[in-house]
């Protein structure tokens, strides 16, 4: 016994300390129109309710260690209204985050639609609620403070940067929005670095609307990000799903998880692809503080629209098919077979999660 205990001392240090983490990701959180009216509706006409949207899915969300979503729409206050400008209630915001999000990412191409005003509403009221977020700022001043943004999550030390293609013409003249340029990205990254970021996930709002499969741009900017060694690539903003796949770098000799779309999160979006999205689930490893992708799986999950006054949109698994009303099966299961067909074309690494 007292010689299995030298060995075992003496064998510790070389193993080095190790720790997992697990993340979660998923799209776009969007409130069109009609959504806000259903809001409305179920919260009897005095205030919006959106307590039912998420609870069939809200365990994978609370579950993780940290959960990030894109809020695609701006908190510009009153009157609430969906597309082509967005301006969604605060209780919107109150919901996402009671359901487990850690981080909201707000650099997306619907940031600035109730023009700086909006903008500077949204972080102000998302500063109200306690809820961190990145990607647009009050002006440059509020970016250099708050950039990058590293969590610190079991111990360890994760940036979360963020950047969107553009901002629908309408330009930011006081707000700081974060836009795609690979002379920044580059700079911000060694940045969080120097501040003693272990890993460092980049999201980015790109691509084409309603394109499967990744445009050459998307291909060219991940291939830059994969040789700055990061080590999550998270992409949203086509509204439907893209493929994802564990790439190698060669230069650091580590996994990347690239993951071109997550589709929407929720929405009232009409498209057969357009109908849900994936979450996608990151297990991290550090031992001795270096990171290490150990595995990453996603999920599926179709957005039913309310049937009648006092219902509201509901975001319902690819395994609770039980849950779907017959009115929309035919929906559901056209949008989980097309989504389940393209990753089981393209996905490299990369698996279902049921």
């Amino acid at each position: 016994m007292h010689f299995l205990s030298i060995l075992l001392l003496t064998l510790l240090p070389l193993l080095g300390e190790s720790q997992e983490i697990n993340l979660t990701f998923v799209g776009d959180a969007m409130q069109h129109g009609p959504q806000v009216k259903a809001a409305l509706s179920c919260g009897g006409g005095s205030h919006y309710d959106y307590s039912d949207c998420f609870r069939y899915i809200s365990a994978d969300i609370a579950d993780a260690d940290y959960s990030v979503v894109n809020l695609e729409c701006p908190l510009a206050g009153p009157p609430f209204k969906g597309y082509p400008h967005f301006s969604a209630p605060d209780s919107y915001a109150k919901a996402l985050k009671s359901v487990g999000f850690d981080l909201f990412l707000t650099a997306n191409n619907h940031c600035m639609d109730c023009r700086d005003a909006g903008a500077e509403r949204t972080l102000r009221t998302l500063d109200a609620l306690g809820i961190p977020h990145i990607g647009t700022y009050l002006d440059d001043a509020d970016r250099s403070a708050h950039s990058p943004f590293i969590a610190t999550i079991k111990g360890a030390k994760i940036a979360f940067l963020d950047y969107t293609f553009g901002t629908n013409g309408i330009p930011a003249l006081s707000v700081a929005v974060n836009r795609i340029d690979s002379t920044r990205i580059s700079s911000e990254i060694d940045a969080a670095r120097a501040a003693g970021a272990q890993a460092v996930c980049v999201c980015l709002h790109w691509g084409i609307e309603y394109q499967l499969l990744p445009v050459p741009s998307q291909k060219k900017l991940a291939d830059f990000l994969v040789r700055k060694g990061v080590d999550l690539i998270i992409g949203s903003h086509p509204h439907v799903v893209e493929p994802m796949e564990i790439r190698h770098s060669d230069t650091y000799n580590k996994d990347v998880l690239l993951v071109y779309s997550l589709g929407n999160f929720i929405s009232n979006q009409n498209g057969s692809n357009s109908r849900g999205g994936s979450m996608v689930k990151v297990r991290l490893s550090f031992i001795d503080g270096k990171p290490k992708v150990d595995a990453a799986s996603y999920k599926l999950f179709f957005v039913q629209k309310p049937a009648a006054r006092g219902e509201n949109y509901v975001i319902i698994p690819s395994s609770r098919r039980d849950l779907v009303r017959a009115d929309s099966r035919s929906a559901f299961d056209t949008f989980i077979s097309n989504a389940r067909d393209l990753f089981n074309a393209h996905n490299i690494g990369v698996n279902e999660d049921k």
